[in-house]
């Protein structure tokens, strides 16, 4: 599991971009990107000597990479001459490693005896993103899987001034969702290994989702007051789950107007 998450985090470090926007009439942020996933698999089975088929229980998670956002907080217009430091404020949405459980038994194969099986995953609109794989055969039992992919995914941040007029600073409150597409994975059961000239017309597919298409996670967040005071200009930005801004940044208005 250790060899999984290294290999997630370098994942998010060359892979992630987004192409944020910004609805200045909602004070509404929101962002499309890839998110770094990690898939692990572990697979029991039982009654390989059933005519129909044996039952498959799919247990495992898939690890996502991470999201998060800074508040740029400033008493003066990027471009003039006032010298003052802008305060900066980071915001968890998504911790980097944060897991979604899954525990499947789809339907028997219908496939008897001691079959191969195998197994292949999909992105929600059809698109592979595995070839198959080989979890072995149905009496000698399965090997766990494990695969890092992008997962499509989207953001949308609603950013709010609390308070504007604090001399400790000015808080803020975001509140949204990020939408993750589906993955769904086909179980193959074959009488003969892959690769072999025997006729695999007796093949069965099963169809299993792993992650519904559209499933959301919420936050609610009020970060530590920023130590610019008064009524500052707001600016944003989306960041991975290694804080690494994404996309170019974007200016939200002054406090006491969100």
């Amino acid at each position: 599991m250790m060899h999984l998450k290294t290999y997630l985090f370098r994942f998010i470090s060359i892979s992630l971009i987004t192409m944020p926007s910004v609805l200045l009439a909602d004070v509404e942020v929101t962002g499309n990107m890839p998110m770094p996933a990690a898939l692990y698999m572990e697979s029991t089975i039982d009654a390989c000597d059933n005519s129909t088929g044996p039952y498959i229980t799919m247990a495992g998670d898939i690890s996502l990479g991470g999201l998060g956002g800074t508040l740029r907080f400033s008493n003066n217009v990027r471009g003039t001459h006032v010298h003052e430091e802008d305060v900066i404020v980071a915001v968890e949405f998504l911790k980097n490693g944060e897991a979604i459980q899954f525990n499947k038994q789809p339907s028997r194969g219908g496939v008897g005896g001691n079959p191969w099986i195998y197994a292949q995953f999909f992105h929600d609109d059809g698109q592979p993103i595995s070839d198959e794989i080989l979890l072995g055969r149905c009496v000698q039992g399965l090997s766990p899987t494990a695969l890092a992919f992008a997962l499509a995914s989207s953001a949308k941040v609603n950013v709010s001034g609390a308070s504007c007029s604090g001399k400790g600073g000015t808080e803020m409150r975001l509140t949204g969702d990020m939408k993750l597409s589906g993955v769904s994975a086909n179980l193959i059961f074959r009488n003969n290994e892959k690769g072999t000239h025997e006729h695999s017309e007796d093949d069965v597919t099963v169809n299993v989702v792993i992650l519904p298409d559209g499933d959301s996670i919420s936050f609610d967040k009020r970060p530590p007051q920023g130590g610019a005071g008064g009524n500052p200009h707001v600016y944003f930005q989306f960041t991975d789950g290694n804080n690494a801004g994404m996309g170019s940044e974007m200016y939200l208005g002054r406090c006491n107007k969100l």
